[in-house]
């Protein structure tokens, strides 16, 4: 499984991760970029904000983002970001976050370096200036009705449902987005939210009016080909029902093996 949202310099879990068959994550928030890790890291780094905005003013006070005033500081943020080793760079959005002016610059300069740019964007307005400027992926799906779903067609959605609480308008809004041609990828933004593999997030996607196929591919092979990760199938799952009629399944595996080990067993 893949995890397109999650927090681990916020809560550290990777090696529980892998014990319940996750076999990587996409870390879009941290004071560095995550290089080492006993699971296999896409990591952003620190995401772009206003000085002083968000996350800086709230649970990520301690460098878990950089504070951007103007678009030279926006290039030279992206340029040391890439230069870090980030692989993907997010943008905090709405009303306490990068000036929505700014994102174009930020846009110009992660895809100079070959990177997507990711968005924490809630409202209406930030996702519509997003979409505009040529952001790549809504790290969350938006809470407040989207007008326009449809400038989304041809990128990416992390769903992150279960994280603000399972609103109608956000499973409303990822059954438009899905509808528009967005690509929805599985996310929980584990550290805010608490649940390895989450049923809670599996639910909703089914809410959502996504099957349980199209949810196991949401969490397997779906970010598998959008990350460009390749495996040498490192991790197998055991489960006791077909996740593609169950997605529920790949919540409670029986037995999960990394790299040819046994790593967790329901009832060892």
């Amino acid at each position: 499984m893949i995890d397109s949202h999650v927090h681990l310099a916020y809560w550290p879990v990777a090696e529980q991760l892998a014990a319940h068959g996750v076999e990587a994550v996409v870390d879009l928030a941290a004071p560095s970029v995550i290089a080492d890790s006993s699971i296999r890291v896409i990591s952003s780094g620190p995401m772009l904000t206003h000085p002083n905005g968000y996350p800086l003013d709230a649970w990520g006070s301690d460098g878990y983002g950089i504070g951007c005033a103007d678009a030279a500081a926006v290039t030279a943020a992206v340029d040391k970001l890439a230069a870090s080793g980030a692989q993907v760079i997010k943008i905090a959005g709405d009303d306490d976050g990068l000036d929505p002016a700014l994102y174009p610059a930020a846009v110009v300069a992660a895809h100079a370096h070959g990177l997507r740019v990711a968005i924490h964007a809630l409202s209406d307005a930030s996702a519509s200036a997003a979409a505009a400027a040529g952001v790549d992926i809504l790290a969350h799906t938006p809470v407040e009705h989207l007008a326009n779903p449809a400038a989304w067609q041809g990128r990416a959605v992390i769903s992150t449902l279960a994280a603000f609480g399972g609103t109608q308008a956000a499973i409303d809004n990822l059954r438009a987005l899905r509808a528009a041609g967005a690509t929805v990828l599985y996310g929980t933004d584990l550290g805010n939210t608490r649940e390895l593999v989450s049923s809670t997030e599996i639910a909703l996607l089914k809410r959502a009016g996504m099957t349980d196929a199209e949810i196991t591919d949401a969490m397997t092979t779906v970010p598998a080909a959008y990350w460009h990760l390749s495996f040498a199938a490192d991790t197998y799952l055991l489960l006791d029902r077909d996740s593609r009629t169950d997605a529920s399944a790949l919540a409670h595996p029986t037995s999960v093996y990394v790299r040819g080990k046994l790593a967790s067993c329901a009832g060892c």
